[in-house]
């Protein structure tokens, strides 16, 4: 059964004069939960070795050690079995697990070959909200939504994980329990590119130059990814395998590798699936999505985020495109203006051009329109920070909401002890260029309980929805924990109008 939360407390901002209301749940992180992921030893001849080892114990005693290992971690992962065979495939590549191996055995040196990963035991925030494609079984005026959150572990590696509630006309909040387990994703990279956007998309990320064109220029208009590894191979060791030869190269590889496809299993619950880096340009976690329903022209509807892939040294946007939030498309942004974080779609084209907005210089709101989604090439300048709490910078937290009196954007800015706090736009409906409305004072701002975290003093969203007269917004508190917020959208509007 659903727990259900009431929004019962009521939180009256002076700063805005505004009601928040502020439901009685909050969501952090919990160090019982773990994926899989394949282990490779760091050190030379690692893989060889274990496997000359497990070859070497009698059957018996690979039946008795991994029967222990099957039923100690089959309550926390399910299929577990198929998941040792699948990492001692990746990590053997067929070069060193003998034919001859039992299943059994087979599944033992996978075990050797697998990690448990704890993904949220640091934080879970930065959370963004969308209605759930299935509204089939709600009683009369209530919305089951889909909830995305950035869930950071050891490391301070970040994913992407789900939840899954509904909120009732009049405010009240439900969250479905989550599953104790987590789902094993399949994962597809890309297998054709196209050089001459491949191209442009290095010049974009200051990765091209004469090396990069003699590795492509072995390639025709239209290549393979394996077609890119051998020629990328062939250029190893060159110049005695400066940094300039491993940056070029290893940026070529990074870029290609961007670009993949996953699928969850089909009987998989949606908070058990976790989009976890797995490539180079992810290898230091997946930022901030922001989700958006999106509704095309044609009335079809397909789910969109754009998100930030960091991978110690660049921050690369990235588009995700889902219809189930079961197989996820993701693709590399291009464009002079896909460069920064905080990008984010509005929910439907306008004059038949695709809307961003975004802060592409660090510190002032743009609009991006574009024919294509994932290319941009035109920014306007949208808004300045104005009022004391955001003279650092504004940004945007999620994609824009649209309403009768226009677009309503949540935005974040940051002040003095860069402190976080969250405002609002209102933009023109059929001219979002134009800004007919901006609260003076923040909705949201930290105090209490939000200033203390890894973050301190940081509120920050990446996405709301309207229902039922009113703008629920997710907001994560000092990078630490998420909380669920409810504003009447009449008085915000009206306030916004003024």
């Amino acid at each position: 059964m659903a727990r259900r939360v009431s929004a019962v407390r009521l939180r009256r901002r002076r700063s805005s004069g505004l009601k928040v209301y502020q439901a009685n749940l909050e969501l952090r992180g919990d160090p019982a939960r773990v994926i899989t992921r394949c282990f490779l030893p760091g050190y030379a001849g690692a893989v060889e070795r274990i496997c000359q080892r497990v070859a070497a114990l009698p059957e018996d005693e690979v039946n008795r050690l991994l029967g222990r290992l099957l039923e100690r971690y089959a309550a926390r992962h399910k299929h577990i079995a198929a998941v040792f065979e699948r990492n001692c495939a990746q990590a053997t590549a067929g070069r060193c697990a003998d034919p001859s191996f039992s299943p059994a055995r087979r599944q033992l040196l996978g075990a050797y070959f697998t990690m448990e990963y704890c993904f949220e035991s640091v934080a879970l925030f930065n959370p963004s909200i969308v209605p759930h494609p299935d509204q089939s079984g709600l009683p009369e005026g209530c919305c089951r939504f889909i909830l995305s959150l950035r869930a950071c572990g050891e490391g301070h590696v970040s994913s992407i994980e789900f939840r899954t509630g509904g909120v009732t006309r009049d405010g009240r909040i439900w969250l479905d329990p989550v599953s104790p387990y987590t789902a094993s994703e399949s994962r597809h990279p890309d297998q054709r590119y196209e050089k001459h956007p491949f191209r442009l998309k290095l010049g974009e990320m200051g990765a091209y130059n004469p090396l990069a064109e003699q590795v492509l220029a072995e390639l025709g208009e239209s290549f393979q990814l394996d077609e890119l590894e051998r020629a990328i191979e062939r250029h190893r060791g060159n110049s005695h395998d400066s940094e300039y030869v491993r940056q070029t190269l290893d940026s070529l590889a990074w870029l290609a590798r961007s670009n993949y496809h996953l699928e969850f299993p089909e009987d998989s619950a949606l908070s058990e699936r976790v989009i976890f880096p797995v490539s180079e340009n992810e290898a230091r976690g997946i930022e901030d999505a922001r989700f958006v329903r999106f509704v095309d022209d044609d009335g079809r509807v397909e789910y969109f985020a754009t998100y930030s892939a960091y991978n110690g040294l660049r921050v690369l946007p990235q588009f995700i495109e889902t219809s189930d939030f079961r197989r996820f498309k993701i693709v590399t942004l291009n464009g002079r203006y896909a460069q920064h974080k905080g990008m984010a779609l509005f929910p439907r084209r306008i004059d038949g051009r695709y809307l961003m907005i975004a802060r592409v210089d660090g510190e002032n709101l743009y609009l991006l329109p574009s024919d294509n989604r994932h290319f941009w090439n035109e920014a306007e300048l949208l808004q300045q920070p104005r009022q004391p709490w955001e003279f650092v910078q504004i940004g945007n937290c999620g994609s824009p909401l649209e309403t009768p009196a226009g677009w309503l954007v949540i935005t974040h800015g940051v002040g003095p002890l860069r402190q976080y706090c969250l405002g609002a736009l209102l933009l023109d409906r059929d001219d979002p260029a134009r800004v007919i409305g901006q609260l003076a004072e923040p909705l949201i701002g930290p105090d209490g309980a939000e200033v203390a975290g890894h973050v301190p003093g940081a509120v920050y969203s990446c996405g709301g929805l309207i229902h039922g007269g009113l703008l629920v917004i997710p907001y994560a508190c000092a990078d630490t924990v998420t909380r669920i917020a409810l504003v009447p959208l009449d008085d915000l509007l009206d306030r916004l109008l003024r």
